[in-house]
């Protein structure tokens, strides 16, 4: 089967008529339709026709603005008698409610009526929904293994854990010893930043502000919403995560030493911090293409439980839970809004691929590790002996958008860097490169992920290892010398294709707000936000280029000097009517209802009194800023 060819999907359960809710108001107003639960997606079908035919650019092929994959359910929400409950195994045995909400991982609210279907179909849906999204399941029982194609040459990799490991370990020893490295600094990840409980904790507070169910809702959050963001700790641990990389930055870039990077299990916030050192360090990574290849390198063959940390399978079990990922994601988003000409991407990838994560579609973020990958596959696998089946992976980008749709992954603000056509293209080596993370030995790593606890406190031994914290002084020490650090890099001539490093001070953290605020039509801006910043930079950047081009014509010898200084590389993206786009876009076109904020009036006298009190405690301890 191509990958081009969408398996037939199997229906569980139906019911109609469902009334979906409009999320403006509590008026109870809506559309109705079938709702469908699928092994694939919750979907909704609308039984009237649409009041404006809409071509949208941006569209994915696999799901729609309706449509809710099994894996992207967060949490589903039952009304008895007007009292909201969460749903859980317990309750769906019994009476189904009146009302369904569903929270995704994506940040999207859904509400459905079921009071207007059957008693007999609405029980079904209820429960096929909550059964399919919430209980535990087995791997084999993702869709992802429907989608599998026929088995692809290349694909085993005889690759096994303990020998990554000991080639790693034997690759670092050899380092040791030609390099003469014995002034290693090394770094307990598990000590010096939250571990991924607190990560988990923080981000489901966080999250909390953006899931909004009506406007109500919303206009209640505004009161305290700064400084409840703030509460949450999530931009803190953003911060935490870009200080520690830059520290690591520090130590190979100014110092010229060696950093060993150690954690609990020596796959998660090694990850990030690797990845995003990676990022500062080398303009590689900072392209389409390099940035795929890290994340390939260091999360997936670095054997990241992209299966246990995301919670695929629904399992009960909630230690293992955290979203690492998106984590590295937001602080990689803080880089590109800090230094957006310096990344040929754009925001709308980051949010893509945040989205691609619960898309039980592709192998990428679906297993434990590569090993597990394998396994998994060939022993799914009808043809295990002529070789395992395969998935698409999440670079594969064509399985979800068309090429006009993967236009708007590329940075328009992007300076590439000037290459000559003479120049012979080399493979890419990185002049830093994460060789191996250790597990820490102050817990006890599961058997599972088969570690070598000895080996790791023998290297540390050898090597005559010092604490980051340790070698740098006082506890006051790391933040004082890597301001110091960045002080002296800001005063460097600029350059995107150097070291890159972010600002932390308070302010310069920012929401990601594409990825936090595009479902929320309360904050839509008609006609504006970065949609409208971008149009007009590209019609600038549009009349530069044509302004280039006529001096080139004029000057033959000017033209040639002028072909080897750096330009911005802009693609021209298909906008539509700016009159039909908001501040949402790509991801929200403008709906069929008035953008202007409306508070209702009981809400708007209680806002009044206590606008000036909240206003004042936002001042005092906000830390979040916009643009």
């Amino acid at each position: 089967m191509s990958h081009n060819d969408q398996p037939a999907q199997l229906e569980f359960c139906s019911a109609n008529p469902i009334l979906k809710y409009t999320q403006d108001d509590l008026s109870q107003r809506g559309v109705f339709g079938t709702l469908f639960c699928t092994n694939f997606r919750v979907t909704f079908i609308s039984d009237e026709k649409p009041q404006e035919k809409t071509d949208k650019t941006f569209k994915n092929k696999l799901y729609g603005e309706n449509d809710i994959p099994l894996m992207c359910v967060d949490h589903i929400y039952g009304v008895y008698d007007e009292k909201r409950k969460l749903i859980t195994g317990g309750l769906v045995k019994n009476k189904y409610p009146s009302k369904m909400i569903i929270h995704c991982k994506d940040l999207r609210v859904f509400q459905f009526s079921l009071t207007f279907s059957k008693e007999e179909d609405a029980k079904k849906i209820f429960q096929g929904i909550a059964h399919h999204c919430l209980e535990e399941k087995s791997l084999k029982c993702v869709f992802a293994f429907s989608y599998m194609g026929t088995p692809s040459p290349g694909t085993d990799l005889s690759f096994c854990r303990a020998f990554f490991f000991f080639f790693f370990f034997f690759r670092m020893i050899n380092a040791v010893a030609h390099n003469h490295l014995y002034s290693v600094k090394t770094e307990d990840l598990s000590e010096s930043l939250p571990n991924i409980q607190d990560i988990q904790q923080s981000y489901n507070k966080f999250k909390q502000f953006f899931l909004i169910e009506n406007s109500t809702d919303f206009w209640l959050s505004d009161v305290k919403w700064f400084s409840s963001l703030e509460s949450s700790g999530w931009l803190d641990i953003i911060r935490q995560c870009l200080q520690k990389a830059v520290e690591v930055v520090e130590c190979l870039e100014k110092d010229n030493t060696n950093v060993l990077i150690t954690e609990e299990e020596g796959t998660d916030l090694c990850c990030v911090i690797s990845s995003l050192a990676q990022i500062m360090l080398d303009p590689y990574y900072r392209t389409l293409m390099g940035f795929q290849s890290l994340v390939q390198k260091e999360w997936v063959a670095g054997c990241h439980a992209f299966l246990d940390r995301c919670n695929h399978l629904h399992q009960k079990d909630k230690e293992y839970h955290s979203p690492v990922f998106l984590l590295f994601l937001e602080c990689v988003w803080q880089l590109v809004h800090q230094h957006s000409p310096a990344f040929q991407f754009s925001e709308t990838y980051l949010t893509v691929l945040s989205d691609s994560v619960h898309v039980p579609v592709f192998s990428t973020f679906l297993f434990n590790s590569s090993h597990h990958r394998e396994s998994v596959m060939k022993a799914e696998s009808p043809l295990a002996q002529s070789g395992p089946l395969s998935c698409p992976t999440v670079w594969d980008w064509s399985v979800q958008f068309d090429s006009k749709a993967q236009n708007f992954f590329f940075n328009p603000l992007y300076l590439e860097k000037v290459k000559h056509d003479r120049a012979v293209r080399k493979p890419h080596k990185p002049k830093h490169q994460r060789n191996l993370s250790l597990p820490s030995t102050a817990f006890k790593t599961p058997p599972k992920k088969g570690f070598f606890k000895d080996e790791t406190d023998s290297l540390k031994k050898m090597l005559r290892v010092k604490r980051l914290s340790r070698w740098r002084g006082s506890p006051d020490a790391p933040a004082a010398t890597t301001r110091e650090f960045f002080e002296s890099w800001q005063h460097r001539p600029l350059d995107y294709h150097g070291l890159l490093l972010p600002c932390l001070d308070g302010p310069a953290v920012h929401i990601w707000m594409q990825r936090y605020l595009r479902w929320i039509p309360e904050v839509y801006i008609l006609g504006g936000g970065s949609v409208a910043v971008m149009t007009k930079l590209m019609e600038l950047l549009s009349q530069v280029q044509d302004l280039k081009r006529v001096l080139e014509q004029r000057d033959s010898s000017q033209a040639a000097k002028l072909d080897h200084r750096p330009y911005f590389q802009h693609r021209l993206l298909s906008f539509d009517s700016s009159g039909r786009l908001s501040s949402s876009f790509p991801f929200a076109y403008t709906c069929y209802r008035s953008f202007k904020p409306i508070i209702p009036t009981g809400l708007m006298q209680s806002l009044m009194v206590t606008d000036s009190l909240a206003s004042q405690e936002d001042e005092a301890s906000s830390v979040v800023s916009f643009v």
